[in-house]
């Protein structure tokens, strides 16, 4: 709740609690636990594992029928476009971009990045094992279970990327009735993704160190404060504060 309250104040885009009840069964991990529910609201609940319950059932038509529905609900402008599936998974990539680049600008590490977390509709949902990062450490990660360090916070864009394959492997038979060409028209799309993120991680950073224009310089003035903040130990947020003084 804290956590979700937290970053709608920030301003970025996140589901939102709604009421929390207890159910009066208990859970039974490492000790029994009363059972609850956290009921949340988003612009909808339909995750890239959705998509992905119907493709691996080979339901053609019901993931037209999904895309349809995605397309009405979140994309519209897509409904006109000449491929507008495509034109539809574009825009959840663009919408990806954004979120984590602002998750990357506020330290905000997702514990469990998997594609049953991750809502078409561009939200934070799923605020299980998680957290602010305070020490600036490109490496941190906030789930027990990750001992591997998969959804580290350097790796979070990466994480994204495999998961929206994985979207467009789901997705392959709506770009294209031949599977070549829907391959070929997947990977091409995918291939966009890096871009759409650099763009945004450049501007966030930019924005953070208080820039007010562009230069060719910008990314290494950026990693180079990074890099400092590393090596000290320092605050990742107290440093952009102190740096605003």
């Amino acid at each position: 709740y804290l956590l979700s309250e937290a970053m709608a104040a920030l301003g970025i885009a996140t589901s939102r609690s709604l009421a929390m009840v207890t159910t009066g069964e208990l859970v039974h991990r490492e000790q029994s636990l009363p059972g609850g529910v956290l009921a949340r609201v988003a612009k909808s609940h339909i995750r890239i594992g959705t998509m992905q319950f119907f493709a691996g059932n080979n339901d053609v038509e019901g993931m037209r029928l999904l895309a349809d529905h995605i397309i009405d609900r979140h994309y519209p402008e897509a409904r006109d476009a000449e491929n507008p599936v495509l034109s539809m998974f574009r825009g959840i990539m663009s919408k990806q971009a954004k979120l984590v680049t602002s998750w990357q600008m506020v330290g905000f590490i997702h514990g469990v990045m998997n594609t049953d977390n991750m809502l078409l509709s561009g939200e934070t949902i799923d605020y299980g094992p998680c957290a602010f990062m305070d020490i600036y450490d490109p490496g941190a990660v906030f789930s027990s279970i990750d001992h591997a360090g998969r959804y580290a916070y350097r790796n979070q864009p990466g994480i994204t990327h495999w998961n929206l394959a994985c979207l467009a492997q789901a997705l392959a038979p709506l770009f294209s009735d031949t599977e070549e060409e829907a391959i070929n028209i997947a990977k091409a799309a995918l291939e966009e993704f890096p871009a759409y993120f650099l763009d945004a991680n450049s501007a966030g950073l930019r924005s953070k160190v208080g820039l007010t224009t562009t230069e060719d310089d910008d990314d290494k003035l950026v990693k180079d404060f990074l890099d400092l903040l590393e090596a000290n130990a320092c605050d990742f947020t107290l440093a952009f504060r102190r740096l605003s003084e």
